[in-house]
C-alpha cells in the first residue's frame, strides 16, 4: 500500500471486532513508527498510553460517553502531550549531533519556551496531532482500522490514567479490525474554498 492508498482508505471506523487481539509485533510496529512523528526541536513531547487492562478500559469508556470502540477495538491509544518535555534534559533530543550544535539548539529550546506556557500547550498539541496521523496512515498500511476521538471527559481520563501534573491529554486513536464499513464521507469541501495562495483576499 502506497501513501495515497492510506490517506484515501483511511477512514473513522467505530465499530469494531472486540474478539480480535493485535499481535505484539503490530503494536511495536505502530509505535516504532508512531515515533518517527516530527515535533519541534526533536522534544518528542508525546507519551502513549497504551490501555490494555480491560477494567480501565471500561472505566475510560464510561468516562468517553460510552462510546464502544474505546472498548470493542483492539489497541486503544491516549496520546497525551509532556508540556514541560522541553526543560526535562533536552541535551538528550540532541545527542547525537555535534557539540556546537547541541549547544545552539539546547539554548533555543529554552528561550523558545520558557515561561511561555502557550506555546508549550500548543507544541504538545501539534506533535500529538501529527502522531496520531502516523499511527492512522500505520495502522491502515496494517489492514487495521482506525478512529481518532475527542469526545470524552479529559479530567476523569486523566485521572485514571494517573498523568502526571505536567501532561494533559490529546486524543485517542482507537484501532483494530472494523467489522461495519465507514459511512461515506460527509462532504468534503472544494479546494478553491480551503486552498488559499499567499493570502485572504
Amino acid at each position: 500500500m502506497n501513501v495515497t492508498e492510506a490517506i484515501e482508505g483511511r477512514r473513522s471506523v467505530k465499530a469494531f471486532d472486540a474478539s480480535h487481539a493485535m499481535p505484539e509485533a503490530d503494536i511495536e510496529k505502530l509505535m516504532s513508527l508512531a515515533v518517527l512523528s516530527p515535533t519541534a526541536f526533536n522534544i518528542q513531547h508525546w507519551r502513549f498510553v497504551l490501555v490494555q487492562d480491560s477494567e480501565l478500559r471500561q472505566q475510560v469508556r464510561a468516562a468517553s460517553w460510552n462510546q464502544a470502540q474505546v472498548t470493542d477495538a483492539s489497541l486503544l491509544v491516549v496520546l497525551t502531550a509532556d508540556l514541560n518535555a522541553w526543560e526535562k534534559e533536552p541535551r538528550r533530543y540532541w545527542r547525537n549531533a555535534e557539540q556546537p550544535v547541541q549547544d545552539y539548539l539546547v539554548n533555543a529550546i529554552d528561550g523558545y519556551y520558557r515561561d511561555k506556557a502557550q506555546v508549550q500547550r500548543d507544541e504538545g498539541m501539534r506533535s500529538c496531532g501529527m502522531a496520531a496521523t502516523t499511527l492512522m496512515l500505520a495502522a491502515q498500511e496494517l489492514g487495521y482500522d482506525s478512529c481518532p476521538m475527542d469526545g470524552f471527559d479529559f479530567d476523569a481520563v486523566a485521572k485514571l490514567l494517573n498523568l502526571p501534573a505536567d501532561h494533559t491529554p490529546v486524543m485517542f486513536v482507537a484501532i483494530g479490525k472494523g467489522i461495519q464499513p465507514a459511512r461515506p464521507r460527509g462532504g468534503q469541501l472544494s479546494l478553491d474554498e480551503v486552498v488559499i495562495r499567499n493570502r485572504f483576499k
